[in-house]
């Protein structure tokens, strides 16, 4: 079996279980009796989080058992396949609390350092966008065949949707001048961040999506999605990254226009 039958059926089987966590996910969304800890870096977390990567995590091993898999709420398992699944069981878990539909579940499948295949589910509005490496990007809506994902023609961020996670995020890192440099560029800035707002450049509906602070689970599945549909995804040095605490995704087009804003910023850091 060629490599890239091996990453076919990984992606086969990411976007299956990614439909199965956002179930899990939607058993527990706008339920007021769901209770919300604080973890060690302050981010919130619920028993839907938990649960939905814990069923990721057994539907993974089953099907590839040699394979690593590191995820958000339970750390690391190393495996010797080559292949490692990065997960987010709830990417967005501050919209899942206040009951806003835009959280998402994320899968990325790495191999070699690089991400090869990835999967945004939005379970709340039943919107898929998934891709592996050479193979193109996918989007598929409630009970909709899947049709080809391609980013937005746009060429300047004037005549685009800026979008982001989280306004403060920028001053967290020093850079509260490069969020107010984009939103006075773009056509219109919204905040519908989180893996939904790569999903949106994905299909075409927003120019770029920017994140100051960022963890590799939050980014592993967005590379081959932005990259597939026919944009980029970087760092903010230009530098094509899962791993830099940090993230651009565009369609390519409007991507120096970004770059030239957060360029100045420095180096990496660490995820929020």
């Amino acid at each position: 079996m060629s490599r890239a039958d091996d990453v076919s059926r990984r992606l086969a089987c990411a976007v299956r279980i990614a439909l199965e966590a956002g179930r899990v996910t939607m058993g527990y969304f706008r339920r007021a009796d769901v209770r919300v800890e604080t973890k060690s870096d302050a981010s919130p977390v619920t028993i839907a989080d938990r649960e939905s990567e814990c069923r990721l995590r057994d539907r993974i091993g089953a099907e590839f058992p040699d394979d690593g898999v590191l995820g958000e709420e339970f750390g690391e398992t190393r495996g010797s396949s080559g292949f490692r699944w990065i997960v987010d069981p709830i990417d967005g878990t501050k919209s899942f609390i206040f009951g806003v539909p835009l959280f998402g579940v994320l899968i990325g499948v790495e191999r070699a350092g690089r991400s090869v295949a990835g999967v945004i589910h939005i379970p709340a509005l039943g919107e898929t966008v998934y891709a592996e490496q050479g193979g193109g990007c996918w989007y598929r809506g409630v009970g909709e065949a899947p049709v080809p994902a391609r980013v937005s023609a746009t060429r300047r961020l004037s005549d685009g949707l800026f979008v982001t996670s989280q306004v403060d995020s920028f001053a967290r890192r020093g850079a509260a001048s490069a969020f107010d440099a984009l939103q006075s560029r773009a056509a219109v800035t919204r905040t519908w961040g989180d893996a939904y707002g790569y999903s949106l450049v994905a299909t075409g509906r927003a120019a770029a999506m920017v994140d100051p602070l960022m963890h590799i689970w939050d980014a592993a599945a967005l590379q081959p999605v932005i990259e597939e549909a026919g944009g980029r995804f970087t760092d903010w040095q230009g530098r094509p990254s899962i791993d830099s605490g940090e993230a651009i995704g565009s369609n390519g087009l409007v991507h120096d226009e970004v770059l030239a804003v957060t360029r100045p910023f420095g180096h990496s850091h660490a995820g929020a």
